[in-house]
């Protein structure tokens, strides 16, 4: 497996591009505004991109969709409970005073338990609200290597996603984090929305958020 990030401004989002060694098929994880970059890896790599999926849907996650999607033609996958957010795209830039564009349209929903195939990798989907109603987290298992969790913005080194968005909530963040992630063991990798990397055994020993 390799894991690629593309962090850009103005809130220096990981977008993830995750492909099978093996086959040369790979996944883009939340393309925001580093979604040109992350075009040009996929082109000079010669990996197939088959799908693009989504931990959630505030803007800086999904910002790039159109783009990924015009350059790849590929589904694009959310969980349900997070359409209201990515239908209102336009209105959340207001928010931040950015001007934003609508999205190309979900292709497939995303729910706890799904997997999906890429390669050889296989992704499959917890569900973690709190940060937004319908986070996921997605847990990557190689048969070569060991499991690898790209959470979006559940948590971070050292910290946990915000909850004063729509549909944020402080208590089922912190239940997400202890009923989905703490049941990994320590040495798991976790790849956040945002920032470096950590692993669980880390953040379930040092997270001030989570002691």
């Amino acid at each position: 497996m390799r894991l690629d990030a593309f962090p850009a401004p103005p809130f220096f989002e990981n977008a993830y591009l995750v492909s099978c060694s093996d086959t040369g098929h790979a996944v883009a994880i939340d393309p925001g505004d580093g979604s040109d970059a992350l075009i040009e890896a996929v082109r000079t790599s010669g990996v197939t991109l088959d799908v693009i999926l989504l931990t959630h849907a505030h803007l800086d996650h999904i910002s790039g969709v159109a783009l990924v999607k015009a350059a790849f033609d590929v589904p694009v996958r959310l969980h349900p409970a997070d359409r209201f957010l990515y239908d209102a795209i336009v209105e959340q830039g207001r928010y931040f005073g950015l001007d934003m564009t609508p999205q190309p349209p979900v292709d497939a929903g995303l729910a706890g338990g799904d997997r999906v195939q890429v390669g050889r990798l296989t992704f499959r989907v917890h569900e973690t609200p709190g940060h937004s109603p319908g986070g996921v987290v997605f847990e990557v298992t190689d048969p070569d290597a060991a499991v690898t969790l790209l959470v979006g913005d559940t948590l971070f080194a050292g910290s946990i996603g915000r909850t004063d968005l729509p549909g944020g909530d402080y208590s089922t963040l912190i239940e997400s984090i202890r009923r989905v992630l703490f049941a990994f063991d320590d040495n798991v990798p976790v790849f956040p929305g945002h920032g470096e990397a950590t692993t669980i055994g880390r953040e379930r020993r040092d997270n001030p958020f989570l002691r």
